[in-house]
């Protein structure tokens, strides 16, 4: 009889890095997926699956998937509290500067399930991206200890506060802001597929990334675009 596999499915660039180095790690059978053909494919594949475990997985996951596998995932706040969508930007608006990577099974309430465990995870200074490839990697060495030890989840605890997903109209860079604001605006949306940080100036649009603070001012790139073409 063949051993348990496990599933790991990524959606974004900076996951499979990640994943692909755990994988070397690993004593169990892992196949990794990136779209939700791919999970598809491989739960129709393979006969036992001991986890599916997900990376900042863009796609909702079925009922019938959480119902019948052990799926993992792993949210970007301390829960209960930062329940819900874009956990980084909403997190960074509101100042926080550390957080926690929270490994959650997977129930149908969106971020309510038990915790298997957390792990801090600073938010200070960097690109939105480079805070993923962080929390990519973070993920993969708390999926090794879940496999490892074998860790069963504990049933969330205090009060929930929950996040709204942001719009791409409120990636607009803030007015009458301090430039830590600016800052920290520009650089929480400053990844790979996020609508970045615009400005409308007349019939142009302006798109900022790369924001590096100094002493009085903020150095960033522009891309300047017609905003019919943006």
């Amino acid at each position: 009889m063949s051993s348990p596999s496990i599933i790991i499915a990524g959606s974004r660039p900076w996951n499979q890095a990640a994943i692909e180095s755990l994988r070397h790690k690993l004593t169990a059978r892992v196949l990794m997926v990136s779209t939700r053909e791919g999970l598809e494919d491989a739960l129709s594949a393979e006969a036992q699956i001991q986890y599916i475990f997900f990376l900042h997985w863009s796609f909702i996951v079925p009922k019938r998937i959480t119902d019948n596998y052990e799926c993992v995932c792993f949210h970007m706040t301390d829960v209960p509290y930062g329940r819900g969508g874009s956990p980084l930007q909403n997190l960074i608006a509101q100042g926080h500067q550390e957080t926690k990577l929270t490994a959650l099974k997977m129930v149908q309430e969106l971020d309510a399930g038990p915790v298997y465990l957390k792990k801090s995870l600073s938010l200070k200074g960097s690109t939105a991206e480079e805070i993923y490839m962080c929390a990519s990697a973070l993920s993969c060495e708390m999926i090794a200890q879940i496999l490892d030890e074998g860790i069963e989840p504990i049933e969330q605890t205090g009060e929930v506060v929950g996040f709204s997903r942001r719009t791409p109209d409120q990636s607009v860079l803030p007015c009458s802001v301090s430039l830590d604001a600016v800052h920290d605006h520009i650089r929480m949306l400053d990844a790979t597929g996020y609508p970045h940080a615009f400005l409308d100036v007349g019939s142009l649009r302006l798109e900022f990334t790369r924001s590096a603070r100094y002493d009085g001012k903020i150095i960033a790139n522009v891309e300047i675009t017609e905003k019919n073409n943006s």
